[in-house]
């Protein structure tokens, strides 16, 4: 199995800047079998929502329209990623949860549920 494990995270003001990390680890994890790491955010009352992802092979981003030039995703190590968090706004208040999968096509790397492995999450509040 894999395990995903997520830190940062906590309250800030709006206009602030916050770091989350992830970790995965496992026997099974192949970060060659078109694997992506990334996170997804679910608010009080609403769906989960894509954020941002990292596919490992070309090393390519991708991101959410609303935080496109807020937020970075990076790879940090063969099996770590990191998000900082820049001019954080009262809507990205969330739990953010980190998510890693094999054998990913390009075409569902913003669904959900093309992700087999996920972290706890952890609480994003941005006051206003």
């Amino acid at each position: 199995q894999v395990q995903v494990v997520e830190s940062g995270g906590g309250s800030v003001q709006a206009g602030g800047s916050l770091r989350l990390s992830c970790s995965a680890s496992g026997r099974t994890l192949n970060t060659f079998n078109a694997f992506a790491m990334g996170w997804f955010r679910q608010a009080p009352g609403k769906e989960r929502e894509f954020v941002a992802t990292i596919k490992w092979s070309g090393n390519r981003l991708y991101y959410a329209d609303s935080v496109k030039g807020r937020f970075t995703i990076s790879k940090e190590n063969s099996n770590t990623i990191a998000m900082q968090m820049n001019n954080l706004k009262p809507e990205d208040t969330a739990v953010y949860y980190c998510a890693a999968g094999m054998g990913l096509i390009t075409s569902s790397l913003r669904t959900s549920t093309a992700y087999s492995y996920w972290g706890q999450g952890t609480h994003v509040t941005v006051s206003s």
